[in-house]
């Protein structure tokens, strides 16, 4: 049986971190030099809130002005934090359950550890032995429709493209996708 995968394995350790009072605009400025979608706001070394880029987008639609908004009206609230020994099966539960797409990874003494984000449950869901597993089902389903005479249908038909994602920058279809900064990017794209 597979070893159960725990956030430690998979969090993202490195985070950008801002204060409630700066300005909305000088942390957009911020994810954008820094190439990530939320920053963590911290009130001293303790995490208060996290904005994300559709807290932006809602701050943007209600005409309100960056430069003058700061991270605190903006920011999403309470943090939702969990301990880096839970598993990521756990982790997956609770972003479905609260609807995020980021925890806070914290330690014993509430000591910020990192973030976890979507894209970090997605890319070890699609790590060498998920694959593994998922080529050893194909696997199980080609010999079960062999033995009962080819009377299986698949889904879809062929399936050259099982084991390919799809580059979260130029949109291409790849086996080979790396994470670079919370974002799934191909061979190409990987330069940029």
């Amino acid at each position: 049986m597979d070893a159960e995968v725990i956030v430690r394995d998979v969090m993202t350790r490195e985070y950008v971190g801002v204060s409630e009072s700066d300005t909305v605009l000088g942390a957009v400025r911020l994810m954008s030099d820094e190439g990530v979608g939320s920053v963590v706001v911290l009130r001293g070394r303790e995490p208060v809130g996290i904005m994300t880029e559709a807290d932006v987008l809602s701050l943007v639609a209600d005409e309100k002005d960056t430069k003058e908004t700061t991270v605190s009206e903006a920011m999403s609230k309470p943090v939702i934090s969990m301990r880096p020994d839970r598993s990521l099966a756990d982790a997956a539960g609770m972003m479905a359950q609260q609807g995020i797409r980021r925890i806070i990874i914290t330690g014993a003494d509430d000591e910020l550890l990192g973030v976890l984000t979507e894209r970090d449950v997605i890319s070890a869901s699609a790590s060498p032995p998920s694959i593994a597993r998922s080529n050893d089902r194909e696997r199980e389903r080609q010999a079960a429709d062999t033995e009962l005479g080819g009377r299986m249908e698949t889904n879809g038909g062929d399936s050259e493209y099982t084991n390919q994602s799809i580059c979260e920058v130029c949109g291409a279809l790849t086996h080979d996708l790396t994470n670079i900064n919370g974002q799934l990017v191909c061979a190409d794209c990987r330069d940029f």
